[in-house]
Order: structure tokens, then sequence, then C-alpha cells
């Protein structure tokens, strides 16, 4: 343990003198959930929106209202011509573009059904989307809103049935979807920042040749493995406070679950990551090379099939399977399960499971792998 310990000390040091190694221990990860928790949001707002109005009424410049007022559409301008609509859609100027028809109020009037004309730019099918469900509901409340003044100003008046949906969202009452994509990202920076830095330190050794130097001395491989691993796992759980701390208090995302819980299960997912940067040292000879092969063979496959982004259950069938085989898509739903949910560990004990089986068998591959290259 004495030996451990100065080698503890000796990765401390090394650490504080690099200035590129400590920003990327301290700072990165402050750096990383910040941007990307404004930037990784699905949230869409102030969509751009052009109105050829044909009936020029009362009661559609109450639709147009509605529109406008709902703090998802920004008007942008009236199109005089369906020409004009057209244009504007493909200059970009509008996402979407309401068309009222000539007979709109004449048919509220005379209580019939109407039809509106909603045109959505589908280049970028999310957005798309997302926009004609603000449309819709905007739609719908109006519809609401004329059927009740009918009823007001002609009680006997025969207005078409509806049925009312009473909706309850549980775990994420406001729909933020930034709730949801910040524990994500505080799951993604704990797994670059542990990865990248085991990697790093441990070529920048053989590139220095202070590794050599280890060798010959009286420390045992185990004890120089433990050695090197030990500094990255405190700097993994001083990063997991820190992200923590800012999700909880600059993006106000509530923790809804046992903050002693999230630390042991995030000690689980740190296991995999220093395997993995362990085992990426071994086949690099370089602190570039290792970067890359970190980001193109590791980084990017467990961001985009974690469920981070997408979500899993979406995905072609033959790659949900593969999902299985990564860690992180079971520490997404750990860290998104005790942030939103508030479960414990009898709901995700499933997931804790996989990341202990995962943790030993890659870092005991990786340590053997580490040990044949010192003989």
């Amino acid at each position: 343990m004495r030996v451990i310990y100065h080698i503890i000390v000796k990765e401390f040091l090394q650490i504080r003198r690099d200035k590129r190694m400590l920003g990327l221990s301290l700072i990165s990860p402050i750096l990383q959930l910040v941007l990307l928790g404004y930037a990784a949001t699905t949230d869409i707002r102030l969509i751009p929106m052009i109105v050829h109005d044909q009936d020029r009424s009362s009661a559609s410049r109450e639709l147009i209202a509605g529109f406008t007022n709902s703090g998802y559409f920004v008007l942008q301008g009236y199109a005089e011509s369906s020409g004009e609509v057209d244009q504007a859609i493909a200059d970009g100027k509008a996402w979407v573009a309401l068309v009222i028809p000539t007979t709109f109020s004449k048919d509220l009037l005379a209580q019939k059904t109407t039809q509106l004309q909603l045109i959505v730019d589908g280049s970028d099918a999310n957005s798309a989307n997302i926009g004609l469900g603000y449309a819709s509901q905007i739609v719908t409340r109006y519809s609401r809103s004329v059927s009740t003044k009918i009823l007001e100003q002609h009680p006997g008046a025969k207005v078409p049935a509806r049925v009312d949906a009473k909706t309850r969202v549980w775990y994420n009452p406001d729909l933020k979807s930034r709730n949801f994509m910040v524990p994500g990202v505080v799951a993604l920076v704990l797994m670059i920042i542990t990865m990248t830095l085991t990697s790093i330190g441990v070529v920048k050794e053989k590139e220095s040749g202070t590794l050599e130097q280890l060798l010959v001395t009286p420390i045992t491989p185990a004890q120089l493995i433990i050695g090197k691993l030990l500094p990255f796992a405190i700097i993994g759980a001083l990063d997991v406070t820190l992200v923590l701390t800012i999700a909880r208090f600059w993006f106000e995302v509530p923790v809804r679950g046992s903050v002693g819980l999230l630390y042991a299960l995030s000690g689980l997912f740190v296991l995999t990551t220093l395997g993995l940067g362990l085992f990426v040292s071994t086949i690099s000879k370089t602190q570039q090379q290792a970067m890359m092969t970190a980001q193109f063979f590791i980084l990017m496959p467990m961001i985009y099939l974690s469920g981070f982004t997408f979500p899993i259950e979406n995905m072609p069938q033959p790659v949900q399977y593969v999902t299985y085989i990564l860690p992180l898509r079971y520490f997404m739903t750990i860290i998104r399960g005790i942030f939103l949910k508030g479960v414990g560990i009898a709901e995700l004990w499933p997931q804790a499971l996989a990341l202990v089986i995962f943790g030993v068998c890659i870092l005991t591959l990786s340590v053997l792998r580490f040990r044949k290259r010192l003989g």
C-alpha cells in the first residue's frame, strides 16, 4: 500500500504540472456540461411562421393571435398569394405556413366544419413533427373556444360532440427536454473524461520513457496498475460532484433519488471506463492515436447507440441487440431513473448487475493485456 500511495502521489504531481491534463480533468467537464446542457435539447420555440389569410375577419385574426400568443410561433408576415407562401418556405424564412380559406368565418357562423391548411417545411423531420404538434394543439383549443361561444349564444344549438382527454405527466410535468437530456450529458461527460484521461495518461508514460524506468524498480505490475488507475478514479468522483452540482443548481434539474446510490453506481460505471481507457492505451503508441481510437471506436458508438440521443426502441432490431453490449446504455437508464423518477436499487438492480459484469470483465481483460505488454 505504501508503494501504491507513492505512485498515486506521483500521478497527481504529473497531472498538476501538465496544464493540458489539468484542464481536461477539471475545466473540460464543466464546459462540456454547460455547452451540451444548452445545446442538447429537443424543445422547439420561436418557430418562424407566415400567414395567408384569405378571410381577413375577426375570427381569422383571433386564430392567428392564438398562434402568436402561444410562445411557440413568431409571425414573419402575411402572404398575398400561394406563391409567396411557397417562396417563404423555400427561402427558409418560415418553417410553417397557415392558410385560412375565404369561407372560414362564414362556415363558423353557419356551424359548419371548416378546414385550414398547415404547410410545414419537412426538411428537418423532428422540428416539423414538433411544430405540427404545437399547431394542432392551438387549432384544437381554438375550436373548443368557438364551440363554447356557440353554446353560450345559442343554448339549443347542435355542436359536434367531442371527447376531452385529461392528461397527467409523471416525472417531468413541464415536459422540459433539458430534464431528460442533462442527466444523459452527465453520464457522457463522466465516460469521456475518465476513459480519455486513463488512455492518455498511460500512453504519455510510454512516450516519455518513464514507464520503462518504473519497470526496473521493485514495483510489481499489480502495484503499478492500481497506482495508475486510482488517481483517475478519484478524479472521476470529483468530476461527478462537479457536474451533479451544475446540473442541480445551474440547470435546476431535480435529483429525486438517492445521491449516495448515484455515486455508488457511478463507481461501477467508472470501472468499465477505466478498463476501456487502459485497453486503448495498450493498443496505442501515441497520445493522438489513443484519442482517435477512443473517439471513433468507443465514444461515437456509445453516444449514438446508448439511448442518449435516439430512442433504442426506434432502432432496427439487429441494432437493438448491439446496444446490449454497451455499458453506457445501462448507466443512462440508471442516472435518468435516479434523477427523474427517484427509483432505487430495487428497480435498478438489473442495470447495476450488468455494470458489475461489464466492469469486472473489461477491467480484468485490460489489466491482463497491460501486464502482458509490460512483460
